[in-house]
């Protein structure tokens, strides 16, 4: 029984953050002023020797344009709901053909390659997450989110016109480009759109959407199979996403004045920092402001092919030999040397990109700001243990406690109900207490019920499991979304896309890595079970992993002693991944441990927003910089750090 399967798990999944402090206009222009932010340090206007029209006038008022929200739609409703479809397809289909795949074999063969239909998926929405990210932030929201859709659209129209297992795999990768777009940048307007006070009710939301959507993907995908076709699995996509671009389309809107101020300094300071302070006031006092903007706005949408090709080599590489390695050839083979040692190359060769890029795909603020790098650290974590539950408990609840397809899977949905309404009601635990305190109980919590879950009787009843994975779902909603409101809105507008994608990244990243690791200590748990069997037992077992799932299914066939023997072998082959899954924990509470204690707020959160959710409670106000964060210092000296994080 080959345990290597990548399951994203979306529940909870939903990111959101910091972003509703900003200018928002209606059809007619018009500023709401419920939702004008209030003058901060950074927006309000303030005496200087600049005079209008110089070049000194331009550059300071560029950071002062910066600390403006851009998003300006007419109503949130549709825009909402575009952001619910959008979130509804990339959930269906990381889970909806898992139970067509004997059909799809069926027509088209392949059988040996037919897990790079997952496989396949999964590397194109990890690796594109960093570069969409950016994209957003240089180009803006809405024109990533459309070519997301369009893209995925496409893929899937050709995905029901697959002809051979081949063109299947190559077209769902297809699809994974566009479900990458539609990952980050639907966590992101999500951001845009809420105030930090509201953030738990889209949440909520967005989490709903995905879990339900990922509990019914297999069932839909089986009824599909069996009473039309396969490739509806793939042409339900069309009408929806259809939906989703018309909303977009028809309610979303950004301000494009706004953006262009963005540009402009966001440009400006990352030419400062690759040419030098000195050289940049020169050519200011000889061009003048207008020629400073234009040529600041120039770098700014100068786009970073190189990073980003660098970026999908290594990803592409690490990704295959995880996912591949331990299944299709032996870890210490020739391949999983090869494919090991080259991301190794590739990602010293993404590192020198990036710091000579006048624009990185991933800028070095990522892991130089601590509010961010243990974040994602710890959330890198979370998609580590992540993998226990959603690939592991299925299978428990099938071989050990013997219940069909339908109650195993309810088993594990118990944690789908719970994650989200603990996410929608955690804005009273981190009101009170504060954001890395709130997520500090939250994993204390989980990682507690990992090691109970081994303690379990054997072979127990269903409830206990299910009882246990409702617990687990409801402390990890309690972790992930003040970490992720917290990165959010330490962050302004024009960094939200690259902070949100590093998230995504570093938990898509992490289940990767955890499907690899504990498949392989569940196989080796396994075999060395079976290899330990007593002689006089040891004739009637299966002889090999791969038969163990065959030989339960069919557990008429096995002596009763002999069937016995193999449930307790995968009893204790789960308890050994909840073990790990518990120390994965253990990692995660060691990075926030690293965190600072009180998150800095960027100048984009609006006053209000930070007296309602609390954050001078537990964390910091604007301006507020902790050791390890960015200061005004690093500016100067080139660094990509928030404007609104000062000493």
């Amino acid at each position: 029984m080959e345990w290597c399967a990548v399951h994203g798990y979306g529940g909870g999944g939903a990111v959101s953050g910091t972003g509703g402090g900003g200018t928002v206009s209606g059809a007619d222009g018009r500023t709401d002023p419920e939702r004008a932010p209030a003058a901060t340090p950074e927006t309000a206007p303030e005496a200087g020797p600049e005079a209008p029209g110089t070049a000194a006038a331009a550059a300071a008022a560029a950071p002062k344009a910066a600390g403006k929200t851009t998003v300006a739609t007419t109503r949130r409703g549709p825009v909402v709901a575009a952001l619910m479809l959008g979130m509804a397809l990339a959930a269906l289909d990381s889970t909806i053909i898992a139970t067509a795949v004997p059909q799809i074999v069926g027509d088209l063969g392949g059988f040996s390659v037919f897990s790079w239909l997952f496989s396949g998926y999964l590397l194109a929405v990890t690796v594109t997450l960093p570069v969409y990210g950016k994209l957003s932030d240089t180009f803006g929201r809405k024109p990533v989110l459309v070519t997301g859709i369009v893209i995925f659209l496409a893929g899937s129209l050709l995905c029901a016109g697959a002809w051979n297992m081949a063109s299947l795999i190559a077209f769902r990768v297809l699809q994974g480009l566009g479900g990458g777009a539609l990952q980050g940048t639907v966590q992101t307007i999500a951001a845009d759109l809420y105030p930090m006070k509201e953030r738990p009710r889209i949440q909520a939301k967005l989490s709903t959407v995905w879990a339900t959507s990922s509990v019914a993907g297999p069932a839909l995908g089986g009824l599909l199979a069996a009473y039309a076709d396969w490739r509806w699995i793939f042409l339900v996509n069309l009408p929806v996403g259809a939906l989703a671009l018309w909303l977009v389309l028809r309610h979303f809107f950004e301000d494009k004045r706004g953006f262009e101020d963005k540009r402009s300094f966001e440009g400006k300071r990352s030419f400062e920092g690759k040419r030098g302070a000195e050289r940049e006031r020169a050519s200011e006092g000889e061009r003048g402001a207008e020629g400073a903007a234009r040529r600041s706005r120039a770098v700014r949408s100068r786009i970073d092919w190189p990073g980003a090709l660098a970026i999908f080599a290594c990803g592409g590489l690490l990704l295959t030999a995880l996912v591949q390695g331990g299944v299709a050839w032996p870890w210490l083979s020739t391949p999983s040397l090869l494919l090991l040692g080259g991301s190794v190359l590739c990602a010293a060769a993404t590192v020198l990109i990036e710091r000579r890029a006048a624009e990185p795909i991933i800028p070095g603020w990522v892991w130089r700001r601590r509010t961010i790098s243990t974040v994602n650290l710890a959330l890198g974590a979370l998609g580590l243990l992540m993998v226990a539950p959603t690939v592991f408990l299925p299978t428990y609840a099938q071989a050990v406690l013997g219940l069909g397809p339908i109650a195993a899977g309810f088993v594990l949905s118990t944690m789908t109900m719970s994650w989200p309404v603990a996410a929608a009601l955690s804005s009273h635990v981190y009101n009170r207490f504060g954001i890395r305190t709130c997520a500090l109980l939250g994993m204390g919590a989980s990682t507690l019920v990992l090691l109970v879950f081994p303690q379990l009787p054997y072979p127990g009843a269903a409830w206990q499991p299910a009882l246990l994975s409702l617990a687990l779902g409801a402390t990890l909603g309690l972790f992930q979304l003040p970490l992720i409101i917290g990165v959010q809105s330490s962050v302004g507008y024009a960094e939200r896309g690259t902070a949100t994608a590093s998230i995504l990244f570093c938990r898509q990243v992490g289940q990767s890595v955890g499907a690899a690791l504990f498949g392989a200590v569940a196989n080796a748990t396994l075999a060395g079970r079976l290899a330990d069997a007593p002689a006089d037992l040891r004739a009637g077992l299966p002889d090999g992993l791969d038969a163990v799932s065959r030989s339960l299914e069919h557990a008429g066939a096995l002596t009763d002693r002999a069937a016995d023997y193999l449930r307790r072998a995968v009893d204790v082959t789960v308890e050994h991944v909840y073990y790990g899954a518990a120390v994965a924990g253990l990692l995660a509470l060691a990075a926030l441990l690293f965190a600072p204690r009180r998150f800095p707020v960027h100048a984009d959160v609006r006053d209000d927003d930070v007296r309602d959710s609390g954050v001078r409670d537990g964390d910091a106000r604007d301006g507020d910089v902790q050791d390890g964060d960015v200061r005004e210092d690093d500016v100067r000296d080139g660094a990509d750090a928030a404007p609104a994080e000062k000493s």
